[in-house]
């Protein structure tokens, strides 16, 4: 049809005529839907009569905060809401649309249809505060109360895809400057508050749904600086760097020292590399511990923010070399360049330690490695010597009956082994022992001890650390 031809489409009686009838067709069903629901009540109408105008014509102030601290978020919110004297917790029902629709959606669709989001019961969900114990939060709520004697709506909701997991709070009110005072407050309680504060934590994500992401609490380990086996003097020089400085905070930020510090275990796998980390944060009582290892390591911007709001913090990278090879192997990947700027962007005065270990320190980007305010201080775990296998036997025998003629020549036949190694030869040892029906006996070490050496496991010492051509098998006779 050409435009010549075309009726008008505003303004005929016709088209006024159907437009009336649609909008009473909308009401009509509007006004069914709420009759088919006894005794709800319209959400909208309830929030008119808190803030005392419509809050159809007020803007939402929004905060989008880490889905890894929603539980911060729900500590904050109530915390808030006690210190203003209480306030009515609402929920609204309306199926998954709410999840798909902002604040001010939900609002104006609420006005054309009265009955499609009426209050209803309060979503709820559980997540961990620490190993054993958990916490019940607000999924999705509205909090009505008065902030500053201001009326409020902070609408609380559990992270969605919409949002990229973060959970999200939404806050209608009649002063701007009240809301956003408000969230400030939410975000300085979440640090005061925080439930990961002194605790040892790991981050796990989804990469189909950014909103499963969450915390694992460890329960912190405990390891004796006795059973850390490492060179004389190699541990007091971590323990300095690590522990000494947060001991001495006080002192060095009135010399004006930094307090910020990174540390670097390298050496051989299976030399102890793991085994003097847990024993650091072990030692750390009172410090957030956050570990990030294998897929966890893309984490690192968010555990750096993390550690910086909950100083005193230790951020453990766990075999760094997969994300910060030199730049001239494979070309420079983004992980490499946040974990450099986690390390370059703390505060000098950050009472915040990333401790890293690694098997490949020689291809480590240099600039991680060696220049001053990303790694202050290197250390080798090398492979233990025969004083070093020596105590090694003697801390994985513990109380077994083994002579010390036994555990010396053990030591003796296993140069360039490696404490898993050990480990892994007193297990066979009992094992050689429980097979055999009786007590493990100083010739079961022997025997573990020759099996593993030999030629046939070869592919087995490689597995725990060790390098081929293991003399002295033959010295156990």
């Amino acid at each position: 049809m050409s435009e010549s031809t075309t009726p008008a489409l505003t303004g005929t009686p016709d088209l006024e005529s159907f437009l009336r009838a649609f909008q009473a067709l909308a009401t009509a069903a509007s006004e069914q839907q709420a009759a088919g629901r006894e005794g709800t009540q319209p959400v909208l109408p309830v929030l008119e009569a808190h803030l005392g105008q419509d809050p159809r014509a007020l803007a939402v102030h929004t905060a989008e905060l880490p889905v890894l601290r929603r539980v911060d978020v729900d500590i904050a919110v109530e915390a808030v809401v006690q210190d203003a004297g209480g306030g009515r917790l609402l929920g609204l029902g309306g199926g998954e649309q709410r999840a798909h629709m902002s604040l001010s959606e939900i609002l104006q669709h609420a006005g054309i249809w009265g009955g499609q989001f009426p209050v209803g019961p309060v979503d709820y969900h559980r997540a961990a505060t620490g190993p054993t114990t958990t916490r019940q939060m607000v999924a999705f709520g509205l909090h009505l109360f008065t902030h500053e004697d201001v009326p409020v709506v902070l609408v609380q909701r559990r992270a969605s895809m919409r949002h990229n997991g973060s959970p999200i709070l939404e806050v209608l009110c009649p002063d701007d400057e009240v809301a956003a005072r408000l969230l400030d407050r939410v975000r300085a309680e979440m640090d005061a508050r925080s439930s990961l504060r002194g605790q040892v934590v790991t981050f796990s994500g989804s990469p189909f749904d950014p909103g499963e992401a969450g915390v694992v609490h460890v329960p912190r380990p405990r390891v004796a600086r006795e059973d850390v086996v490492l060179p004389a003097g190699t541990l007091e020089r971590v323990e300095r760097q690590v522990l000494g400085v947060a001991r001495h905070r006080d002192a060095l930020r009135a010399a004006g020292q930094h307090l910020k510090r990174g540390v670097l275990l390298y050496g051989p796998p299976g030399t102890g590399k793991t085994h003097t980390v847990r024993h650091l944060v072990g030692a750390s009582a009172g410090v957030t511990v956050i570990l990030l290892s294998g897929q966890t390591l893309q984490l690192v911007a968010v555990a750096a923010e993390t550690a910086r709001a909950l100083q005193p913090a230790l951020v453990v990278l766990e075999d760094c070399d997969l994300v910060a090879e030199e730049r001239s192997h494979d070309g420079s990947g983004p992980l490499l360049f946040e974990v450099l700027d986690a390390l370059d962007g703390l505060a000098a005065d950050a009472d915040v330690t990333f401790l890293l270990t690694t098997n490949r320190a020689d291809v480590l980007e240099p600039a991680l490695a060696q220049r001053p305010g990303r790694v202050d201080l290197a250390v080798e775990v090398p492979l233990p010597d025969a004083a070093g296998r020596r105590r090694l036997f003697t801390l994985y025998g513990g109380a077994l009956p083994f002579t010390p003629a036994a555990l010396d020549a053990a030591a003796d036949a296993t140069d360039g082994m490696t404490a898993s190694f050990v480990k892994e030869a007193i297990r066979r040892a009992v094992l050689l022992a429980a097979e055999a029906g009786r007590a493990v006996t100083d010739d079961d070490l022997a025997d573990a001890v020759r099996e593993m050496t030999g030629d046939a496991e070869r592919i087995t010492r490689s597995l725990l650390g060790v390098g081929a051509g293991l003399p002295g098998a033959d010295e156990l006779g």
